[in-house]
């Protein structure tokens, strides 16, 4: 019987960045899309289309774009009142 389970290594949570438009990008992650707007996450501003589309899920909480040097807790994106946002040059 052959199994269908990812090489080791592979991630097997399920996310994926869906679309962008000019003020920021949707993200879905299981059954559920999040909008990420570039004025809450300035480093997407001038990040190229295939640098945000590079996400990977790290964990089943946080979100990671390696060649942007940025992360994003999904609890975030679920309760942003919770989280102010700082940026930091």
């Amino acid at each position: 019987m052959k199994t269908s389970s990812k090489k080791p290594g592979e991630t097997i949570l399920g996310s994926e960045v869906t679309n962008i438009s000019a003020v920021g990008f949707w993200v879905l992650i299981g059954n559920k899309e999040y909008f990420i707007p570039f004025a809450d996450y300035p480093v997407f501003k001038k990040a190229t289309v295939a640098e945000i589309y590079a996400m990977t899920q790290i964990s089943p909480s946080q979100l990671r774009w390696e060649s942007l040097d940025a992360d994003i807790e999904i609890n975030a994106l679920e309760t942003p009142e919770n989280f102010p946002l700082v940026y930091r040059a």
